[in-house]
């Protein structure tokens, strides 16, 4: 076992540490809201009051947006502990809003679009990981697109084409693919960019930050194919 001193200076080892508690963050995250959305899809009282009662649906998606933005502002100010307790607690939040989608869709259809959601971002958080390829200048374009989409799914609220829909999530896969890599390859930059001067709880934090990232990619990538195989099934 390498000294923990010697791994927190040396750039190369840190980064592999850094991307292994990135990655079992994020599968932790997701771990927790699949636990949490499948709990509450069998309890007929959670559901009658999260889904039938719109305060507590917006109350919930508040919540959410506040632990995103408290995460991706102010991480490098928090304490350990609580950077650590607003992801487990976003998760947990993400679970109950996800639980819904057990009565949408069939399980063949959660379990296909997990299992390739998880090929999917797979592949490109592989691609962001390994790749020697400058990826920065991917990021203005990929927010661009993310605006973009955002926009299209408002104004298909008011149009409901479900042709429209079908591109909109093709288009979605393909973007958060590109975001997979993308936050991938950041979390090795952000480790470039400390150098040899890295401490404990920023090692943490920072692989919370990732974790965070990249499991929205993942979910998002999910959310999208889970339109595409509904819609497929529904034909």
């Amino acid at each position: 076992m390498k000294d923990r001193s010697l791994i927190l200076h040396d750039v190369s080892m840190r980064e592999n540490v850094l991307l292994r508690n990135v990655y079992l963050w994020m599968f932790a995250g997701l771990a927790i809201t699949a636990g949490v959305a499948f709990a509450c899809s069998h309890s007929l009282a959670i559901m009658r009051y999260v889904v039938l009662n719109p305060l507590v649906t917006i109350g919930v998606f508040i919540a959410q947006l506040v632990l995103v933005m408290m995460l991706s502002g102010r991480v490098e100010r928090m304490q350990t502990g609580t950077a650590i307790g607003v992801f487990i607690g976003y998760s947990a939040l993400t679970g109950v809003t996800l639980s819904s989608i057990f009565f949408a869709y069939t399980m063949a259809d959660v379990s296909l679009a997990f299992v390739s959601a998880a090929a999917v971002f797979g592949a490109g958080a592989i691609y962001g990981t390994v790749t020697k390829r400058d990826l920065r200048g991917m990021g203005s374009y990929l927010m661009m697109g993310l605006i973009g989409l955002l926009i299209a799914s408002m104004v298909n609220i008011f149009l409901r084409s479900s042709g429209f829909d079908f591109m909109i999530s093709i288009i979605g896969v393909l973007l958060f693919t590109g975001l997979s890599a993308w936050d991938a390859r950041r979390v090795a930059d952000i480790n470039e960019q400390y150098g040899p001067d890295m401490t404990n709880e920023e090692l943490t934090k920072i692989g919370i930050l990732g974790a965070l990232e990249l499991y929205l990619d993942f979910l998002n990538i999910f959310l999208y194919l889970l339109r595409i195989f509904g819609r497929s099934s529904d034909n």
